[in-house]
């Protein structure tokens, strides 16, 4: 028997994903026409006829700030911009290891070395390369945890010695269009991301790579966005929405995005990409409020960042649990089995503890005129 959202667009579509069948550019634009709530139930059975009623977390370590030489746009971490965040070098892999143990305390199944520079070079920085690769095995060997990284460009030598290591993910947003890129980024093109992918591809690491919405771009532009990552052929789709950084040359535009149109496209997304984890990232405590972010979950995602981002805060991992639960899915423990009520009670403590330490600072206080 096939689901029926009383959308015959909607409805055709989701047929022929159920059949095995993959949509392309022109059945994408037509289902970004359609009203939210089809799409919504279309996600939700996609995603529970391909996937397996969990929802993935990930958490990510932002090992090395700043200073990059790339011009993306929304990025606080390009040197072309002056957003006043902290800088460092490479963290070094003992400090790698405290924020991969926190992660998996919080529940993580996945954990990401993310570095901002254009690419982690074994022959221009022997020595930080040494250090990546002595970062990944000890939370491969410490942890319960899948190890996946974001080191920028890759030569094919590079790939295959992280897949050696034991990499899972190797992540590379394509960010946005091919169409709208150039728009955004002017140092690289969409074309070298892509080649990353398809090196790391080659190399035997499964793909992590998406987008940010609410850049500016089109519905359109999110739909072929989500073609290119057909073609390239990923297994977890992040969607981040835009949350500007003052200094960066979004900042002034802001999150060019509804609630609507977030939800939409993560349904669209999921029929698209059927067998893919789409992930919702950076920006969603941003652009959705707490009442809100189940929606995305509902409409047929199925993995989270949790925690913090690159150069922003997240939301605690005992509230992103509250959320799949009111979404009415359960977290994935596949390579991780953790407490979910352990990690929401001690975030819990953390946040009343953190609130009493501020009220005994400010105790006796004037009210500031700022």
């Amino acid at each position: 028997m096939v689901y029926e959202t009383n959308n015959r667009t909607v409805d055709d579509a989701l047929e022929r994903v159920l059949a095995g069948e993959r949509l392309d550019r022109t059945d994408g634009l037509a289902l970004m026409a359609q009203p939210v709530e089809p799409l919504a139930e279309a996600g939700a059975v996609v995603r529970d006829r391909f996937g397996d009623g969990t929802v993935d977390a990930c958490s990510i370590v932002n090992a090395k700030a700043g200073n990059c030489a790339e011009d993306c746009g929304f990025c606080a971490q390009s040197v072309h911009f002056d957003t006043g965040i902290d800088t460092y070098g490479f963290l070094g892999p003992e400090k790698i290891l405290e924020a991969a143990k926190r992660a998996e305390a919080d529940g993580a199944q996945r954990f990401g070395i993310v570095v901002a520079e254009k690419g982690v070079s074994k022959e221009h920085r022997p020595e930080e390369w040494a250090e990546v690769l002595e970062s990944i095995r000890l939370v491969r060997d410490e942890c319960d945890l899948e190890v996946d990284a974001s080191l920028g460009i890759l030569t094919e030598e590079e790939a295959a010695i992280l897949a050696d290591e034991g990499i899972n993910h190797y992540n590379h947003n394509i960010e946005t269009s091919p169409r709208y890129f150039p728009e955004i980024v002017d140092t690289h093109s969409f074309e070298d991301r892509v080649a990353t992918l398809e090196v790391a591809k080659e190399a035997g690491m499964d793909l992590c790579a998406g987008v940010i919405l609410g850049m500016g771009e089109t519905p359109t532009d999110r739909v072929e966005a989500a073609i290119a990552l057909q073609d390239i052929g990923i297994s977890s789709l992040p969607v981040n929405v835009l949350n500007p950084v003052e200094g960066t040359p979004l900042y002034e535009q802001g999150a060019d995005i509804t609630t609507e149109e977030i939800v939409k496209t993560v349904a669209v997304y999921k029929l698209l990409h059927p067998e893919s984890r789409v992930r919702l990232t950076g920006g969603r405590e941003a652009n959705l409020s707490p009442e809100e972010q189940h929606l995305p979950l509902e409409a047929g995602a199925d993995g989270l960042l949790t925690g913090d981002y690159l150069t922003t805060e997240g939301q605690s991992p005992g509230d992103d649990l509250e959320i799949v639960e009111r979404a009415g899915l359960e977290p994935n423990m596949e390579a991780n089995e953790f407490d979910p009520e352990a990690v929401k009670a001690r975030h819990s403590d953390a946040a009343e503890s953190s609130t009493e330490t501020a009220a005994s600072t400010n105790a006796g206080t004037e009210p500031s005129d700022d």
